[in-house]
């Protein structure tokens, strides 16, 4: 679908400011953004996504910050606004776990960052709770356990360079279905200070939690929850290729 695209420098001004600033800034803080966008290459943003700020359209919002479609030259970006009531001072730490993230193939390519800005790559597709949904028919189970399959190779890599993401448990917001690429998002809660539970916390959320759970549980028979809990319980012990194959091999994956 063809987005259309507003200039940034329309972003000054209400509705549109309360994108830029959320949820309130002056008009220097606003104009100071502009420029720092223009640094950036950002020339434009779409007003498309699931979630809304007033009545409009944007990508996602959380604590740190909005995220919104953007271009920069001619290509599509996302765009990742630092909100102006945010307690990080910066995007600057983000950036990094980004770029930490990056180099074990894991997250939504970083492009260029600022003070109040992280430019991504932009992963055209669902939630993963609505991609779930939408699988029907012929090879739907042999499609969803690949996809489960590369989010758990995802979190495995994670575990092993002592990155925790920190909102797997809460996986219908943090995993994006793309058409060229499955991917863990949203790296605002992250750390490589705390001990590492990706693997546990989104197996939990897939097999054991309850929404998604109960979607994944139509399409293909689980195992048990105890042999589930036991397996995870191995895995923590050892974080190592042989447990963690051991729990692909328990959750038919």
């Amino acid at each position: 679908m063809a987005h259309s695209f507003i200039s940034i420098k329309k972003f000054a001004d209400e509705p549109y400011s309360k994108i830029l600033g959320f949820p309130r800034a002056t008009n220097r803080q606003l104009k100071s953004r502009i420029k720092e966008l223009e640094k950036l290459k950002i020339k434009s943003i779409s007003l498309t996504g699931p979630t809304t700020l007033g009545k409009l359209a944007i990508l996602g919002k959380g604590y740190v910050g909005v995220v919104v479609l953007a271009k920069r030259n001619n290509k599509e970006v996302a765009l990742k606004i630092r909100r102006t009531d945010s307690q990080r001072k910066d995007m600057k730490s983000e950036a990094e776990l980004l770029k930490l993230v990056n180099s074990i193939n894991v997250g939504p390519k970083i492009i260029d960052a600022s003070k109040n800005f992280v430019v991504m790559e932009y992963l055209d597709g669902q939630k993963i709770g609505q991609w779930i949904e939408n699988l029907k028919g012929i090879g739907s189970s042999k499609k969803l356990k690949s996809t489960i399959r590369k989010i758990l190779e995802d979190c495995y890599r994670l575990d092993q360079i002592q990155f925790d993401h920190g909102e797997l448990s809460n996986i219908s917001k943090h995993v994006i279905i793309g058409k060229s690429k499955i991917s863990l998002i949203d790296f605002e809660s992250s750390s490589t200070k705390r001990r590492p539970s990706n693997v546990t916390s989104i197996t939990q959320a897939i097999f054991i939690g309850s929404g998604i759970a109960k979607k994944v549980q139509r399409i293909y028979k689980n195992p048990t929850k105890e042999k589930i809990i036991q397996a995870l319980k191995n895995y923590k012990q050892e974080k190592n290729s042989e447990s963690f194959e051991e729990l692909l091999k328990i959750l038919k994956l």
